[in-house]
């Protein structure tokens, strides 16, 4: 298929390797002194490494590749993330930190269990940690939201998460200032959070709600910001994409204040 994805100009590239962990799918490797695109298929084709190289070696291309594999990407994270863990588990073990140990050992035993969870494309929704890692205290509030990742640079946009559901745009100042979040505003939605002043590369964002729009065919659009101008542009960007995809989807703006209020609540 013919699509996005990553292009490395040997000459320019310096070897540096800045660029390398600001891959989230690790489809980016220092071989012999180059920065290299080791599988075409974990590339999702974002570009947020591109800001990080300092000779400007690192484009996005268009041309034939192999789709975006994201059971390939969490794979590999997890095998990443094991061998974390695993290296911390005999560090507690040889520090005497018995108790600690087994607990974090009974969650690697079921991260090991369960490898089939979808990776940067979204958490399954609803999936549990068990009781034995929370902490002792009750009635703790239960989160509306529980995929992973939120972020909309992070997120597959045509991931089946997505599909046919309603979807919140928030601010990423939003849950910080509204208190009751979750209750007023997730329940059985999906969300992506985003700021069009301070991320990179937020022309990008266009696209993806459009993909959202028309691939995921997301039910509806629902972008919550905060007063002040700067978050203005979330709202003209989904706006932009909605009116580039060919499907209808209905959007609604909320607005909400410093203080934590409701300011307005309306389609457009």
């Amino acid at each position: 298929m013919k699509r996005k994805i990553i292009t490395i100009d040997e000459k320019k590239c310096n070897g540096c390797g800045l660029c390398v962990p600001n891959c989230a799918e690790q489809a980016l490797k220092i071989i012999n002194g180059k920065a290299c695109l080791v599988n075409d298929a974990m590339c999702d084709g974002l570009g947020t490494c591109l800001g990080e190289c300092p000779e400007g070696a690192l484009m996005l291309e268009e041309r034939e590749a192999e789709p975006f594999d994201d059971k390939a990407v969490w794979e590999a994270l997890l095998q990443k993330e094991t061998a974390i863990m695993e290296d911390y588990l005999e560090k507690m073990s040889a520090g005497g930190d018995t108790e600690m140990h087994k607990e974090y050992g009974n969650l690697l035993n079921l991260i090991k269990e369960e490898p089939a969870l979808p990776g940067c494309s979204g958490s399954e929704p609803g999936k549990k940690i068990p009781d034995s890692i929370h902490s002792p205290q009750e009635n703790i509030q239960q989160a509306e939201s529980t995929q992973w990742p939120i972020q909309l640079h992070l997120v597959n946009p045509m991931s089946d998460l997505f599909f046919r559901k309603d979807l919140v745009l928030a601010a990423n100042c939003v849950a910080y200032c509204l208190a009751d979040f979750h209750n007023m505003f997730l329940k059985d939605k999906r969300l992506v959070i985003a700021c069009s002043k301070i991320d990179r590369d937020v022309e990008v964002y266009t696209e993806e709600l459009r993909l959202m729009a028309d691939e995921a065919k997301i039910n509806t659009l629902t972008v919550i910001i905060m007063q002040e101008l700067c978050c203005r542009g979330l709202l003209r960007i989904a706006q932009e994409a909605l009116q580039k995809a060919a499907r209808k989807v209905p959007l609604k703006a909320i607005i909400i204040s410093t203080q934590g209020e409701v300011l307005s609540e309306e389609w457009v």
